[in-house]
């Protein structure tokens, strides 16, 4: 899934079992059979996938399978929504999503359900969000198979081109993504504005006690940065459990709660054992966010920016602020 997934030891497990695995990537531009950025859709159309991957599409998809709740998103966005006859377990965004068939989950494809549904274009997440066994099982079936993955928040906005190009919608397409990097921008200049860049580690789970927040490099990370603060990471581009000593010696100061949908409360976290000292700590500067808009990288992205740049600043002012959600949301 794109939203919740820790990459983790052997035999080792979530109790809550999804955060973002985000790692890093390659940004690979689609092509539309020569056509350029914006014009209409034309088919066939050849694209090329975030692996390298190239594919042609004889036709426009009518029924779309996607793996992963921001490919999803990206659909309805795009006004595709009618198209998808399946999605996955963990589509929460818009109402109908959830509705969809499940031909994911946090295990893998359903790959009887996605036979059972004949889709004609099939989304998957890159960076093992969809395992490659399963891709190449899909593409072995018949299935073209787009893989999708942003590692920045300029990917994102390119793959919801290449999305928009594979299902015939690039206008929609356009429109999204010159909308969307017009909200980011203003966001991100007002955060970054402000004169000030605090240490800011953003967790992503919390557990037993093993701490998981962004890897270097990654698309939290970005955000972090994007929203006015300075990304306290793992050090490692693929790592993303935070050992307590690389914590503590960065001594954010800032701590936001991405958990904090999932039961985390400030006051916990200033009760852990070795982070009485931290600044955030010593502070009260420990914020929740609303986490899936922050992590999902869709077309909700500049409501989760809004929503972190006031977290590190919270005295920042935006126009359509969303809401500080509670220091302590049930789990």
């Amino acid at each position: 899934m794109d939203a919740r997934t820790i990459p983790l030891a052997p035999g080792t497990s979530s109790r809550r079992g999804l955060l973002v695995a985000l790692a890093t990537g390659t940004l690979l531009i689609a092509t539309t059979g020569g056509h350029v950025h914006g014009a209409e859709a034309a088919f066939p159309v050849d694209l090329v996938d975030d692996e390298g991957t190239t594919m042609t599409l004889e036709t426009e998809p009518q029924r779309i399978a996607s793996l992963s709740p921001a490919n999803t998103e990206i659909v309805f966005a795009l006004g595709a929504g009618d198209r998808l006859v399946g999605g996955t377990d963990f589509d929460d965004h818009p109402p109908e999503a959830v509705a969809l068939p499940d031909v994911a989950t946090f295990s893998g494809v359903i790959m009887e359900q996605l036979v059972d549904l004949e889709p004609d274009l099939v989304l998957a997440g890159g960076n093992n969000l969809t395992s490659a066994a399963d891709i190449e099982r899909m593409r072995e079936l018949g299935y073209p198979v787009l893989v999708v993955y942003a590692p920045d928040v300029p990917t994102v906005l390119a793959d919801i081109d290449l999305i928009g190009r594979a299902i015939g919608e690039p206008e929609a397409a356009e429109a999204l993504t010159a909308e969307m990097s017009a909200d980011l921008d203003a966001i991100s200049e007002a955060a970054t504005g402000t004169g000030s860049a605090p240490r800011t580690y953003y967790e992503l789970d919390y557990f037993e006690g093993a701490t998981f927040g962004p890897a270097l490099d990654s698309f939290v990370a970005d955000m972090v940065e994007l929203a006015g603060g300075t990304a306290v990471t793992t050090g490692d581009p693929v790592q993303f459990e935070m050992p307590l000593e690389r914590l503590v010696q960065a001594d954010p100061e800032v701590i936001v709660l991405g958990d904090a949908s999932y039961g985390v409360c400030p006051t916990d976290v200033a009760a852990r054992p070795g982070w009485e000292g931290m600044t955030a700590v010593v502070a009260g500067a420990i914020r929740p966010v609303e986490d899936i808009p922050v992590t999902r990288p869709g077309p909700r992205l500049a409501e989760g920016l809004a929503g972190l740049a006031l977290a590190i600043h919270p005295d920042l002012e935006l126009p359509d602020a969303p809401a500080a959600p509670a220091d302590c949301a049930p789990a």
